[in-house]
């Protein structure tokens, strides 16, 4: 069982930064991923930025050169670095942990990231 807490989440002007965080409440060694996706009023979600345990990243072509993930393996915690925000990135973000070994999906509870002036 792995549950993950996300914080980081508010109102914030276009331009602006944001940093999320997402703690799990144990250590993840190996053979995962790790995803931020967010979901907009009336759309469907979609996958903002990912990591493998390997390290490889990849991001929405929206995102590409603002947002940024990582990780802190101490603390358990990744992180998306969002930047040069813009109103299109209002949404609900939820980070999500899939286990590559067992299939299981783990999803946070969801932080607000409102961009307006």
């Amino acid at each position: 069982q792995v549950q993950l807490v996300e914080s980081g989440g508010g109102p914030v002007q276009p331009g602006g930064s944001l940093r999320l965080s997402c703690t799990a409440s144990r250590s993840i060694f190996s053979h995962y991923l790790m995803g931020w996706y967010r979901q907009a009023p009336g759309k469907q979600r979609e996958l903002v930025a990912g990591i493998s345990s390997e390290g490889t990243t990849i991001y929405v072509d929206s995102v590409k050169g603002r947002f940024t993930i990582s990780r802190d393996i101490a603390k358990n915690t990744a992180y998306l670095q969002m930047n040069s925000l813009k109103p299109e990135d209002t949404a609900v973000y939820y980070c999500n942990f899939r286990d590559l070994l067992s299939g299981y999906e783990y999803w946070g509870q969801g932080t607000q990231v409102t961009v307006s002036s």
